[in-house]
């Protein structure tokens, strides 16, 4: 008898995670920005060269992480598939858009832990003797990410890896490459 009430509750509970995930939105955003001290002819290059990111990525946490660039060096059609331990899973990104000391958008494919493709974007716009980046991410929510979100804030989680991101990134671009 215990069994079937514990059971019960389990069911009501597991039934009522879905359907209040499924209230959360269709869609994710996420946004961060830094003033660099540095033209946008030394910034843009570290972001439109996907080989660049090494120097700079938050997502670079894994020494023996493999990765397969293709396409061009930078811009439109430049490539980066990679593959590593459980803190950066594996996927694909693509550049494309690109438009010089002003706008990158990157096809974002995660494989693991969980798939989903996203659009990220990078805005480049001059601010008193700076630039100032924006690092933009947006896509779908599935049922899955939507039960994440009732226990994580993905804001707050991805949107830090931002930040730590782009003060890398001022740092690389402010002391020069």
């Amino acid at each position: 008898m215990l069994v079937k009430i514990i059971g019960s509750v389990v069911g009501v509970v597991g039934v009522g995670l879905i359907v209040l995930a499924n209230t959360g939105p269709e869609t994710f955003a996420v946004e961060r920005s830094v003033t660099i001290n540095a033209p946008a002819e030394k910034i843009f290059p570290l972001v439109n060269t996907q080989a660049f990111w090494v120097a700079w990525s938050p997502f670079e946490k894994d020494p023996k992480m493999k990765r397969t660039l293709s396409g061009p060096p930078s811009g439109v059609g430049s490539a980066c598939e990679w593959e590593g331990n459980s803190d950066v899973g594996a996927g694909r990104s693509e550049i494309v858009k690109s438009e010089p000391y002003s706008f990158i958008e990157i096809k974002l494919d995660m494989i693991k832990p969980l798939s989903a493709s996203n659009k990220v974007e990078f805005k480049f716009v001059p601010e008193g003797a700076g630039i100032k980046v924006t690092w933009f991410m947006t896509g779908a929510t599935n049922l899955i990410s939507k039960v994440m979100g009732l226990f994580m804030d993905c804001d707050k989680m991805v949107g830090g890896e931002f930040e730590k991101g782009l003060e890398k990134l001022k740092a690389v671009a402010e002391r020069g490459y």
